[in-house]
């Protein structure tokens, strides 16, 4: 067969396995539907979808001649979720070895059942932190979900993160004569960050991710995490990326590496397990996100090798959540970022449980997983809420989630751009 013929093939084959290409407009129907921007829930719920954008959602919508109606009984409507911090190409197990053991083609596959795996579980777009070694096939999961071959969430990618030598992802507990490779590009000062970032852009990036700071401990009873990039060199690559309309994303922890990312004017600082008042501040007035990322922690905890290992995590994690609650006093903005891949995909509604465990209440945790995700990902006015004009992005969960925020984790419907996934 000729190249272009199985090319064509292939492009008919998946808009038949996966609904690409239906015009006929649907009604959805639900119990509820959850106005996440207001939390008003309106009882009963209905959208009216038309190809892949919503044309009205609310307690009624029109029902237009030859549409199809989708009854969901007792269950809510709401927009679909974003987990703005992901690694498709991880799963459980020791991420030093996996990196190195699993060819880029394996993991790349790996990758393609994760995104299916996200999808189904009610994420509908996603941002991903890195391929930790696999370079940029992210580009090619990203664009082969948006051409159709693949189910998967909408994506952001940063391709493999940046990192100096010796630094967070480095492979520094392996013999040196092996010369392991790093699960990160090296870039140890300003120049050879630009030089970096460069490379990511051409090869497909969305956006950069930076290692800033690591690795964690208590000393002395505090919190201890040194910085990798001074002020002026993350000020650099920001203003780099802002040369092509992107942004920076950080990998920070805490003080002083969470102030300079602030002041340099990241997009996000993920994690954030600690941000002084002046970093807050800056958060707030600049609209930097912070992305906690409880559920990694607490996995670590529970699948810890050692007790010693075991209750080192669950004092990181106490103590996050106890900044977590000045943050939230302060202001921070929030996006919600699970760092799913560590611990299975699929399963990362739980960060969503977390958030409202450590402080936030079950409205501003959807929120943070809707609207904040969809702002953070650059699709505001495009996802995020079920509003006219936005792609048809829906999911339907049981009861009401903001009584009890574990619905998001019983998904039992998955609608993505007009297309049924998971019904």
């Amino acid at each position: 067969m000729k190249r272009s013929n199985f090319f064509a093939a292939l492009a008919v084959l998946c808009c038949a396995s996966f609904g690409f290409g239906q015009t006929r407009p649907t009604v959805l129907h639900a119990a509820r539907l959850l106005d996440v921007e207001t939390g008003k829930l309106y009882t009963p719920g209905e959208v009216l979808v038309q190809g892949e954008r919503i044309v009205d959602a609310g307690s009624q919508v029109n029902h237009p001649a030859g549409a199809e109606t989708i009854d969901l009984g007792d269950r809510t409507l709401m927009p679909g979720l974003i987990d703005a911090h992901i690694h498709l190409f991880l799963h459980p197990g020791a991420e030093d070895l996996q990196t190195v053991e699993e060819s880029v083609p394996q993991r790349t596959l790996i990758a393609v059942s994760a995104a299916k795996d996200d999808l189904m579980a009610g994420f509908t777009a996603e941002r991903d932190m890195g391929t930790e070694g696999a370079g940029s096939a992210d580009t090619a999961v990203r664009n082969a979900i948006n051409q159709g071959m693949f189910p998967g969430p909408r994506l952001r990618i940063s391709g493999n993160a940046i990192d100096i030598l010796g630094g967070h992802e480095d492979a520094n507990s392996f013999n040196p004569e092996q010369h392991v490779l790093s699960n990160a590009t090296y870039a140890n000062d300003a120049a050879e960050l630009v030089r970096a970032i460069r490379q990511q852009f051409k090869e497909g990036a969305d956006f950069i991710k930076i290692y800033e700071t690591g690795p964690d401990s208590f000393l002395e009873g505090r919190f201890h995490t040194p910085f990798q990039y001074t002020e002026a060199e993350l000020r650099a690559a920001v203003q780099e990326a802002a040369r092509v309309g992107k942004q920076v994303a950080v990998h920070a922890t805490g003080e002083p590496g969470t102030l300079y990312a602030a002041r340099a004017g990241v997009v996000s600082i993920d994690h954030a397990d600690q941000l002084s008042d002046e970093t807050m501040r800056l958060m707030r007035e600049k609209h930097i996100f912070a992305v906690p990322t409880f559920t990694i922690s607490e996995y670590f905890a529970d699948h810890a090798p050692t007790q010693e290992q075991a209750e080192r995590e669950k004092v990181l994690v106490g103590y996050h959540a106890q900044e977590f609650r000045k943050q939230l006093a302060a202001g921070v903005p929030f996006a919600m970022g699970s760092d799913v891949g560590p611990f299975p995909h699929g399963t990362q509604a739980r960060e969503f449980v977390l958030m409202v465990k450590f402080g936030m209440t079950p409205l501003a945790a959807i929120q943070a997983g809707t609207l904040n995700g969809a702002r953070l990902l650059g699709w505001q006015d495009q996802i995020g809420a079920l509003k006219a004009g936005y792609f048809a992005d829906v999911i339907a969960v049981p009861g009401n989630p903001l009584e009890d925020i574990t619905a998001l984790q019983k998904v039992s419907f998955v609608m993505k751009g007009g297309v049924v996934y998971k019904k």
